[in-house]
């Protein structure tokens, strides 16, 4: 699964605080005991001092032979036994408050009484419980860990929202560019520097694609129209050969193979030129246009090609469908639409319109599986092997749509119907 790099960037942030809280967990624990056992030490120290002092004043603690409530005992020793060295350890020795062993710090040595007799004194005292310590620590620890991972997911989210809030439109803007359609060219103000000059690239590169775009528009209208007048001539110095009656049937093919072909390319150059002027907003003026009315012409228009090819129009009006529209494109549009659906139909077969308040549907039967969704918009896509089609039909509906940002057009087929809908946004 793909992740924005801020949660990209969060998944390691985790997995290395989890890391970086262990070990330094670990350090602080033996920084810890390590003080604690120093100051229990020196306190052992200090009460071996007092204790020998009082011995001294007080020759019975010499017979304080075990651990009582005073938590010391002195033992007599040989001379050979006697060390002055402190000796520290630990050891566990029962406690009647918590009824179990517990930890105990110990501090051994040796001195000589006032008798010249050679004594081990043993002192001992409570520490802290180790595992009490681990345990608090590790509580501690463990919402220390979460107090920093959820604080540094709301900092980090918070700050990386912010930060890459540029980001964000800059490729929304590059989301809704499309060639041809002026895009808003205000300068924005950045923080950051680097958004700044992605943001002045796109602009530059936006405006190079631009001037590419509108010569390759210019040079196809202008070539379209250049053509026209040479096509019509050499169509209509055809018609005159054969009217003329002095070529032979096998010369008369030929020529009408040419003508059939000429004909196919002035209406190529007609679409081409077509999709230039709609592309370069020739048709600016715009009336509300009654959309019911102008179906219901354009399909008597067509009568004779629908009884020709023996396929049944039924028209439903669910609604009024009306725009604000060029009436010259909603007759390009609609003209278009029922030209496909009677060009790639089937004999016998159905066109059904459907017009409502919001949305205007053209079904109509022919193959029986589905057209490319993606491309069927596209320019010189053609359904199925029709080598008569320019392939611009649907391209020209399509373009006629995007100079209405109200309105959209859509491909389905349902059941075994092509369907094209006009719908209000």
């Amino acid at each position: 699964m793909k992740l924005s790099l801020k949660y990209y960037t969060l998944k390691y942030i985790v997995v290395a605080l989890l890391l970086i809280i262990a070990v330094w967990a670990a350090l602080f624990y033996a920084f810890i005991l390590d003080e604690v056992y120093d100051n229990v030490d020196d306190g052992l120290k200090n009460r071996k001092i007092q204790l020998i002092k009082a011995v001294y004043k007080d020759k019975e603690l010499l017979n304080n032979m075990d651990f009582e409530f005073n938590e010391f005992k002195i033992v007599p020793v040989s001379e050979e036994e006697c060390n002055n060295r402190n000796k520290f350890y630990n050891r566990t020795y029962y406690m009647e408050y918590d009824d179990d062993d517990e930890p105990y710090r110990v501090l051994e040595t040796c001195f000589t009484d006032q008798f010249g007799g050679h004594r081990k004194l043993v002192i001992r005292t409570s520490t802290v419980e180790e595992d009490d310590l681990i345990y608090d620590l590790s509580v501690a620890l463990v919402v220390l860990y979460f107090f920093l991972v959820l604080s540094i997911l709301f900092v980090n989210g918070f700050l990386l929202n912010k930060a890459w809030k540029p980001f964000y439109a800059i490729l929304e803007k590059l989301r809704n560019y499309q060639f041809g359609e002026k895009t808003d060219d205000r300068k924005q103000a950045y923080s950051i520097r680097e958004f700044e000059q992605l943001d002045e690239e796109i602009d530059e590169m936006i405006c190079r694609n631009e001037q590419v775009f509108d010569q390759q528009k210019k040079f196809i209208e202008n070539a379209s129209h250049e053509l026209q007048t040479p096509l019509a001539i050499m169509i209509n110095k055809i018609d005159l050969s054969v009217q003329d009656g002095k070529i032979d049937e096998h010369h008369m093919h030929l020529l009408m193979d040419i003508k059939a072909n000429l004909t196919r390319m002035a209406g190529l150059n007609k679409s081409l030129l077509m999709l230039s002027k709609i592309d370069n907003n020739q048709f600016s003026t715009t009336e509300k246009v009654d959309f019911n009315g102008l179906i219901k012409e354009m399909i008597t228009d067509y009568r004779d090609f629908t009884d020709h090819k023996r396929i049944g129009i039924e028209t439903v009006e669910c609604g009024n469908f009306s725009a604000s529209f060029n009436s010259d494109l909603a007759h390009i549009l609609i003209s278009n639409l029922l030209k496909n659906a009677i060009k790639y139909n089937i004999p016998d077969g159905i066109i059904k319109v459907i017009i409502e308040n919001e949305r205007i549907m053209i079904m109509n039967t022919g193959q029986k599986y589905p057209l490319d969704e993606d491309q069927i918009f596209s320019r010189f896509y053609k359904q199925g092997s029709d080598h008569t089609s320019t392939g611009l039909g649907l391209s020209i509906v399509h373009s006629i749509i995007r100079q209405y940002p109200g309105l959209s057009i859509a491909y389905c087929f349902e059941n075994e119907m092509h369907q094209l809908i006009i719908s209000k946004k």
